[in-house]
């Protein structure tokens, strides 16, 4: 496979506009906009090139690179803590319960509350793959790619790591969680308030949006089904990230209704199980199936290749050595497929 996944450039501007117009909305890390593409590329060669040890809020833009026709068909995205410019809004699902003595009844009831508290959680998202590459597992290669990269730079990342998943956008384009709430109080679309906080960030949220619970009983029916539910393109994301020890805990998305998912940044399956080793050959014909990374920040790369971990390091097939310009000596991270 002539596959890599490889930090974004600034010259790569062009493919990720194209490619952010092809994602139906809703898709606030991507959004189908010059500027807003250019900043967040010029933001993540800033990243990649500082060598600091601190957190401080920043984005790596990764892209998935045909080396054969060196175009550029996906791209994820890891941000090493959220909330640092902005503050970070989420809707927390809580219960009430109540009593009254005199009808011997108690009540129950869900709220939304608008909270903060995931602020300085590090986050994967912006995860997008061309609609003509969704074969052979290049979904997949995307999403644990940037694990590796996080086990490779540990200190540069929280302690808490989430994704949110899109929510439900009905055949119009509209959101019925967004119409239920945020739209009784902006005047403003789904569509145009998912396009204004992908280019101007969310400050507007709490500039503007109520800080009372809002009961969900209260909201339509249309509203409170969707609550927690990803898009149904998101619903093979979320059992990738089940299966890497993420969880539903009861955070939504505030525009859309979506779910967000957490876990213990070192408790995800392709960190916590992530192989460091120095590569003893480079030349290996048969081997486990694997992801393999190597190189650090502006120099990370990640393929498929083949892997045989042995007692005096780890041995890769031929084509991944090549794809990862690497070869004896070097060392490289690795979990199984």
């Amino acid at each position: 496979m002539s596959f890599v996944i490889r930090p974004a450039a600034t010259d790569d501007l062009q493919h990720l506009y194209e490619m952010a117009k092809l994602t139906g909305g809703g898709f606030t890390n991507l959004p189908p906009d010059r500027n807003s593409l250019s900043s967040k590329l010029e933001g993540s060669e800033a990243a990649f090139l500082r060598e600091g040890p601190e957190i401080v809020g920043e984005t790596f833009v990764l892209v998935l690179e045909n080396t054969k026709t060196n175009e550029v068909r996906g791209t994820c995205q890891l941000f090493t803590a959220v909330g640092h410019q902005y503050p970070f809004y989420s809707y927390r699902i809580n219960t009430l319960t109540q009593y009254s003595k005199e009808l011997d009844r108690a009540v129950t009831a869900e709220l939304l509350s608008l909270v903060n508290d995931l602020g300085g959680t590090s986050e994967v998202g912006g995860l997008f793959l061309h609609p003509n590459e969704r074969a052979g597992g290049l979904g997949l290669l995307l999403a644990r790619s940037r694990y590796l990269f996080v086990a490779a730079h540990r200190h540069r990342f929280g302690n808490r790591i989430l994704a949110e998943l899109r929510g439900i956008i009905d055949e119009r384009g509209g959101s019925p969680f967004w119409d239920a709430i945020g739209g009784k109080f902006f005047g403003m679309s789904f569509q145009e308030a998912d396009e204004f906080n992908a280019i101007h960030g969310n400050q507007f949220i709490a500039d503007l949006m109520p800080k009372h619970p809002v009961y969900i009983a209260m909201l339509d029916e249309e509203a409170r089904k969707v609550i927690g539910l990803p898009h149904p393109s998101g619903r093979a994301a979320m059992r990738m990230l089940e299966n890497e020890g993420f969880s539903y805990q009861g955070y939504v998305d505030i525009f859309d209704g979506g779910p967000t998912m957490l876990a213990d940044t070192d408790r995800v399956r392709s960190i916590a199980d992530a192989h460091h080793g120095e590569i003893v050959e480079d030349s290996l014909e048969k081997g486990e199936k694997a992801l393999i990374a190597a190189g650090e920040f502006k120099d990370f790369r990640c393929c498929y290749g083949a892997r045989e971990i042995r007692e005096d390091g780890i041995a890769i097939d031929a084509q991944a050595a090549e794809l990862l310009h690497v070869g004896k000596g070097d060392k490289v991270w690795s979990i199984a497929r």
